[in-house]
């Protein structure tokens, strides 16, 4: 079972790491309306499932429930803008900084310890972003700069779902909070969806059906097979190959490159955080 568990969790990251593509091909569609079939996909199959399984909805604590459903609505929108507006490989990069803020986010509001250790990984990934952002002019009119501040608000938008969702994951089947963490995005991008579907192209609309389950649903399915199976740790860890991919994918099919400081601030980013999620 172990063994199947790493291929669950390695193929879920290489599914992830095609995000990108899928998002960049989707050229036709504004990216509140990529968010719509995003959330409403793996929405609508979780709310047959549940009422196949006669859980009620709403039910528990649902205020911080729907809270976390809608931070994750706006961690959805921004995640899409930094993939449209900058490379694969920058969005994705910045993006995994996300357990960096868990780690500062655990220590605030669930009184988690740090050990000095992990505090000089965080160092080292802030150091990271420094050099990663330090060839990039602070302006909103570079497309690169305003990709990049996208990823990272998207990051820090995950983060602070991750620490909500992780003080309800005993009341809560995993599959109701993939329901919660779509719920509001169905809702808040349905307008800009449907102003947006007259004028996109057909095979952008299948792409996004395509996108909203791989990324929906069978991502989520395969970690949390291998998450039964595995150390959280390790699992979590596994997920990195998802940025080693989405690199791989942008350099192949759009010849996308690096510059020096983007390699070394994102060789810290990435090392950072993947040394804080097997120092849990």
């Amino acid at each position: 079972m172990g063994q199947k568990a790493i291929y669950a969790v390695v193929l879920a990251a290489v599914i992830a790491g095609t995000n990108g593509l899928m998002i960049k091909y989707m050229t036709s569609m504004t990216p509140t309306a990529i968010a719509w079939l995003r959330a409403t996909i793996p929405a609508t199959l979780l709310t047959i499932w549940m009422l196949k399984n006669k859980i009620q909805f709403f039910r528990g604590n649902s205020k911080k429930m729907l809270l976390a459903s809608g931070i994750n609505a706006a961690r959805m929108y921004f995640y899409l803008i930094a993939f449209t507006f900058t490379s694969i490989g920058n969005a994705v990069i910045i993006f995994y900084s996300w357990p960096i803020f868990v780690a500062i986010l655990g220590v605030l509001f669930l009184k988690e310890k740090m050990t000095k250790y992990q505090i000089a990984l965080l160092f080292l990934a802030f150091l990271g972003l420094i050099i990663a952002y330090s060839h990039k002019t602070f302006s909103f009119e570079d497309r690169d700069f305003i990709g990049m501040l996208a990823a990272l608000l998207s990051a820090i938008g995950y983060a602070i779902t991750v620490i909500i969702f992780k003080t309800e994951t005993n009341n809560y089947d995993r599959n109701e909070i993939i329901f919660y963490q779509n719920f509001a995005g169905v809702l808040v991008f349905f307008p800009f969806f449907f102003m947006n579907a007259a004028t996109a192209e057909i095979s952008h609309l299948g792409m996004g059906i395509v996108y909203g389950i791989l990324t929906g649903i069978v991502v989520y399915n395969l970690f949390f097979y291998g998450l039964k199976y595995l150390k959280a740790g390790t699992a979590s860890s596994l997920m990195y190959m998802e940025v080693v991919s989405s690199i791989i994918l942008g350099i192949l099919v759009l010849n996308e490159s690096f510059n020096l400081t983007m390699i070394i601030g994102g060789s810290f980013i990435v090392l950072s955080s993947f040394l804080l999620t097997r120092s849990k």
